[in-house]
């Protein structure tokens, strides 16, 4: 069958404007499907593909998608329902609004094609994801919107306490059962953070640790997680690169095999052949680009992601 996409508009009017490149790249991620030239009805641009309508389960999940139509002689829309995985009200994605949070479409794409690099389906899987840079939780959100569970690292105790409160007060307000807990952690008599644990209707689970991401390894068990899904700081020029030099390698040690490692950061700041190596370099098989795009004067973002086969 072939279909058009209509993509959805964001606030962010720059990222509107990377976002057909971006969604041709992130359906070229969950494969399956024949990409065609996009063609303009009633003044509106429409991405075009052709698929197997089994498909639309899983691509009803792109991030940028708004309404999917089947194309008819290449001149008609015929709607098509395609539902996503969501398990709650988008407000849970939409309500944190604070200086610097990540455009969540991006947040969403980069949660997508990382876990369309796994080798296990995206439909087929609970997946446990963790942003081993968690800020305040759009990945976090994110994974529990698909049912999936997350798991999180912060170093800013701000950003922490900002993500429990936020949290637990939209589980109360929502009325979703959830029981949530904050302890410490130590570690061979030394305290080095905290911990919240959050449980969501007996089946999904939220682990947000406040702790430096490069002591991963000591808050967790070795292949304990399917996908690593980070967005690493823009501003201080080699702050991002000199980040995953030291983290990397305790957070590969997290991932089972067959997992997926998947980074954005700012090309300013280290450059895509930087990172490239640094995930060959622990033995991760880096997948074809197609995410860089201009953010702003100082910010050009792209996206890395690497497959641990084995």
């Amino acid at each position: 069958m072939r279909y058009a996409l209509l993509l959805a508009p964001s606030a962010n009017r720059v990222y509107t404007q990377a976002a057909p490149a971006l969604a041709e790249a992130e359906l070229k991620a969950f494969g399956g499907l024949d990409i065609r030239p996009p063609i303009v009805l009633g003044g509106h641009a429409y991405l075009v593909f052709e698929t197997e309508p089994v498909r639309l389960a899983a691509l009803a999940n792109l991030s940028s998608a708004y309404a999917f139509f089947e194309l008819v002689d290449d001149e008609l829309l015929r709607p098509v329902a395609a539902q996503p995985l969501d398990r709650f009200d988008d407000d849970l994605i939409t309500i944190p609004k604070y200086a610097g949070k990540t455009n969540e479409h991006f947040t969403k794409l980069l949660l997508n094609v990382t876990v369309n690099a796994t080798r296990w389906d995206f439909l087929g899987r609970r997946f446990t994801i963790l942003d081993p840079v968690a800020g305040r939780g759009t990945t976090l959100n994110q994974a529990l919107m698909y049912g999936w569970n997350a798991v999180g690292i912060e170093h800013d105790r701000k950003d922490f306490e900002a993500y429990e409160a936020f949290l637990k007060t939209y589980l109360r307000r929502k009325r979703i059962k959830h029981s949530a807990d904050v302890a410490p952690v130590r570690r061979e008599g030394k305290r080095i953070g905290r911990r919240l644990d959050v449980t969501v209707r007996d089946e999904q689970t939220v682990t947000m640790f406040e702790a430096d991401t490069t002591l991963a390894r000591s808050l967790m068990k070795v292949r304990s997680v399917d996908a690593i899904v980070g967005d690493l700081p823009y501003g201080v020029v080699h702050r991002a690169g000199d980040l995953l030099r030291a983290a990397l390698p305790g957070w590969v040690e997290l991932l089972r095999p067959g997992g997926a490692v998947g980074v954005s950061w700012n090309t300013h700041a280290a450059p895509r052949k930087e990172a490239v190596a640094m995930l060959e370099a622990h033995g991760l098989t880096v997948l074809e680009a197609g995410y860089e795009h201009w953010v702003d004067q100082g910010i050009t973002r792209d996206i890395v992601v690497g497959q641990k086969l084995v």
